[in-house]
């Protein structure tokens, strides 16, 4: 995550187990982008803003003891859950230093890494949090070999959420949630900038895909919306961007819409891109 002590999400208990639940309901589509940018037995690879570690620990297995996997990370709490994480697993090769990702190459120079000698990054979900895409791109670069690969999964269109039946109390929060996400300098729109500005930083884009998924009501993936609601309307509210009897007005509908077994949610886009760095 950038660096922050208060993430706008949270790093409390709710939060930290949440990300866990979203980790597993999309290890599918991360698994696949990492295949796309090569990351293999022996690949170092960059993990951008990693939370507490649970893609990392993915990637550590995949990479195994012969690569090497590195955490930037901006929340203690998060560096120390990542920390634990890898001891319990015993992955010796994967590491994690504090700091924030807007200044990657300098932390990874600090950290003993050379900046420049990681074959593949990965950043999902982290660039919509950033007031400075580009300069994040352009550090990710800095810190890449010559022909090393850049995997991105992140949001456009995350208006396009949308529960069916509509329901006017979904559609007021989802507002709610987008007005608060941008007051903190980040966009749910991050995509639509993201080929341009990786070309600007010297990559050259291969791919690029979107994933959209629908959840229903006792399927494994209603679960990433049925976690993030908790961890996010009370924020939301505190902020001042929706009110008590607008939150209680949309847990009702969504308690309802749980229990309607004709009901469905098109969750957010979540886009892919990978991008070969020019050097």
């Amino acid at each position: 995550m950038p660096n922050t002590e208060d993430y706008l999400l949270g790093t409390d208990d709710t939060e930290s187990v949440r990300l866990g639940i979203q980790h597993r309901l999309w290890s599918a589509q991360a698994a696949a982008i990492w295949e796309r940018a090569r990351i293999g037995p022996g690949s170092r690879v960059l993990d951008v803003g990693p939370g507490p570690g649970y893609a990392a620990a993915d990637l550590a297995e995949l990479v195994g003891p012969g690569g090497r996997v590195l955490g930037v990370e901006g929340s203690p709490r998060y560096v120390e859950l990542f920390r634990s994480r890898m001891s319990a697993l015993g992955h010796g090769h994967a590491a994690v230093v504090k700091g924030d990702i807007h200044h990657l190459a300098t932390l990874v120079r600090t950290n003993g890494d050379e900046a420049g000698s990681f074959d593949a990054a990965y950043c999902r979900w982290v660039l919509s949090f950033s007031p400075d895409v580009s300069g994040v791109l352009a550090q990710i670069g800095a810190c890449l070999t010559p022909g090393g690969r850049i995997a991105i999964q992140d949001y456009f269109n995350w208006r396009a959420m949308s529960l069916a039946p509509r329901r006017p109390e979904f559609t007021r929060v989802i507002e709610a949630i987008l007005a608060f996400w941008e007051s903190g300098e980040g966009s749910n729109d991050v995509m639509a900038v993201v080929p341009r500005l990786l070309r600007d930083a010297s990559f050259r884009l291969e791919h690029f895909s979107v994933n959209q998924r629908i959840a229903r009501p006792g399927e494994p993936l209603w679960n990433w919306p049925d976690s993030f609601w908790p961890s996010i309307i009370p924020r939301v509210v505190d902020a001042g961007f929706l009110t008590e009897p607008e939150s209680r007005a949309f847990f009702a509908a969504w308690r309802d819409a749980s229990m309607d077994p004709d009901c469905f949610m098109m969750v957010p886009p979540v886009f892919d891109a990978v991008a070969v760095w020019r050097g």
